[in-house]
């Protein structure tokens, strides 16, 4: 039980023993700077069931609980707040009670249900770009702090390997591929992706062509005949056309080992790959059930469609005239195939961009009216565009920036910046590359997710390498300087910590107090699937760290008890940084 939860039991206490009145909730806020204590009690909520002077019942409260509680020390009442001051020993207590636990602030695994998380998710056309950056850093602490918080987590991706897209990249390989294959200095997604370009310039072309013979440019746009032909090969493919589906293998596989390579190059990894080819006839079956049903209907042209205008959302097609899926058919499939794999999944997460927000309401209400009960527990984890300061990064094409670049470019940041600030002078030349990319690395996610996922951000890759203020590299540094202290510090084990003979320094107390409050944040950060909780959370406890590594001698403590507990207290402190920044993802480096 944490402070506010057993104050909040001795406070009802207070309140039934005083005025005879049941309180059913306690409102707490964090003490202001200018008054004494160190958990605040809101006195105006309890006038609902207690008559009087907020004040005056603010004082009759805090003397009750100074007389009855052993863990309040003092109080002081301003108009109608109660400031409530808690006894060192409180907090020396909860310090001894968890200072050696190396997963402090996780719980072990509670639920029987698991939780799916979806990242990723790319189409095989083209390379990872700084899009599905944020999308898989964001997915993968999702579902990191989900396991921290209790939960089993199975991480997955949907990997949109058919559909028109792919084919255009097929067609394009085939008129002007020349039998290319991936290479040391090209990447299979890469070579996939060129291909894709390849096929839109000549599209273009094709529609200036005909728009020249007197065709509207919509008109031109449908009939181009290199895209007649790219719908003709999707048609194929279908059909299972052996020459389609053996190109359409080769290529998919070549993208498949250059995203490995991405994932693995940026830390992330998955449990279970889908792919659309395999669940899109699956959507086709429960699309023909659901006409059955009547939860889909027919239009003239044979196309299937769901209405949901009594939903406050508008008809949306589940099936072409053609009979072809359409994203939608695809999506059904695969969440049903997912449940049927893994029967323990209650719940599934999907992290995509916000501009897909009304795909997936259509998407979760369908699956509700098709009857499967876990869709009350479909979450869309939506996310804001990110941007970058024109002319910061080289990007290809002049658009698009690179995963693979965009790595590449910020572990040259970081050694362009450390190389400034001159703090490698010992390392050899292969720590200085393992410590860049960890620096850089960090430098990325950290930026990325201590941002709310709604917001849009800017991403500048050189303030995001800054070794002061709300950085990767800052908290990286600090926790490198902790593990400094630790090597030099020799504590003689017999000492051990007593909690009568150490009186704490209010930058101690601060500091624990900032520390208890990690379990809930992991908590908190599950329920609202936000890393940025955990990041913000960590940058303020390097704040307190440095305050108090400001203020308080650790190695030069005036006894051996307070030099232990100071070290075991930044020792904690440096656990709870480690195990804050693993579910963002992010390493740690033991020295900088």
């Amino acid at each position: 039980m944490n402070l506010q939860e057993t104050l909040e039991l001795h406070v009802k206490a207070a309140i039934k023993a005083l005025f005879q009145s049941e309180l059913e909730s306690v409102e707490f806020q964090a003490t202001r700077k200018e008054f004494a204590g160190d958990i605040t009690v809101v006195v105006f909520p309890m006038l609902r069931v207690v008559k009087g002077n907020p004040a005056v019942i603010g004082e009759q409260v805090g003397q009750y609980l100074l007389d009855h509680v052993e863990l309040v020390k003092g109080y002081n009442v301003v108009k109608g707040f109660l400031n409530i001051e808690i006894s060192d020993k409180y907090y020396l207590d909860f310090f001894q009670s968890v200072k050696d636990e190396t997963k402090y602030g996780f719980v072990e695994q509670k639920d029987d249900k698991a939780i799916m998380v979806e990242y990723s998710s790319p189409n095989t056309n083209k390379p990872l770009h700084l899009g599905h950056v944020r999308n898989v850093l964001l997915g993968y602490s999702v579902a990191e702090i989900l396991k921290a918080s209790g939960k089993k987590v199975y991480k997955t991706q949907i990997i949109n390997d058919r559909g028109i897209h792919i084919c255009k990249s097929m067609l394009a390989y085939e008129r002007f591929g020349n039998d290319e294959t991936p290479s040391e200095t090209l990447k299979g997604d890469k070579l996939v992706g060129n291909y894709y370009v390849k096929f839109d310039q000549a599209y273009k072309v094709e529609i200036s062509e005909l728009m020249a013979q007197g065709q509207s440019e919509e008109e031109a746009k449908k009939n181009a005949p290199i895209l007649l032909e790219a719908q003709e090969m999707l048609i194929k493919w279908e059909a299972g056309d052996k020459e389609v589906v053996a190109l359409w293998e080769k290529m998919n596989n070549w993208v498949y080992d250059g995203f490995e390579e991405t994932y693995k190059n940026i830390g992330v990894n998955f449990d279970e790959y889908y792919y659309e080819s395999q669940t899109y006839l699956l959507g086709k079956e429960f699309v023909a059930e659901g006409l059955k049903t009547g939860v889909f209907f027919k239009k003239d042209d044979g196309s299937v469609w769901c209405d949901l205008t009594e939903d406050g959302l508008d008809e949306k097609i589940v099936l072409r005239s053609d009979g072809t899926a359409v994203y939608m058919t695809q999506d059904i499939g695969t969440a049903i195939q997912r449940i049927k794999d893994y029967p323990d999944v209650g719940g599934m997460v999907y992290t995509v961009g916000n501009e897909q927000d009304y795909h997936f309401k259509v998407l979760f209400l369908i699956l509700k009216k098709l009857g499967f009960d876990w869709a009350k527990n479909l979450f869309h984890l939506s996310y804001g565009m990110v941007d970058l300061p024109s002319g910061k990064m080289k990007s290809r094409e002049g658009t698009v920036v690179d995963a693979d670049d965009l790595i590449h470019e910020m572990a040259d940041t970081a050694e362009e910046i450390s190389k400034e600030l001159g703090k490698l002078e010992d390392y050899n030349e292969d720590e200085k590359k393992a410590l860049y990319k960890t620096i850089g690395l960090g430098a990325l996610k950290y930026y990325i997710l201590k941002v709310d996922p709604k917001k849009r951000i800017l991403f500048d890759p050189k303030e995001s390498i800054d070794f002061q203020g709300n950085t990767g590299p800052f908290i990286q540094y600090t926790y490198a300087r902790i593990q400094s202290i630790l090597r030099k510090a020799h504590i003689d084990d017999t000492v051990t910590l007593n909690t009568v003979e150490v009186s704490l320094h209010e930058k101690e107390k601060q500091l624990i107090k900032q520390l208890e409050l990690f379990p809930e944040v992991i908590q908190n950060a599950a329920e609202q699937h936000s890393p940025a909780l955990i990041a913000n959370y960590t940058y303020d406890l390097v704040k307190e760290f440095n305050s108090f590594y400001q203020n308080v001698s650790i190695l030069g403590a005036d006894s051996d008890i307070e030099k232990r507990f100071r070290v075991d207290l930044s020792r904690l402190v440096s656990q709870t940084i480690k195990n804050a920044f693993q579910v963002l993802g992010i390493e740690v480096p033991e020295r900088m």
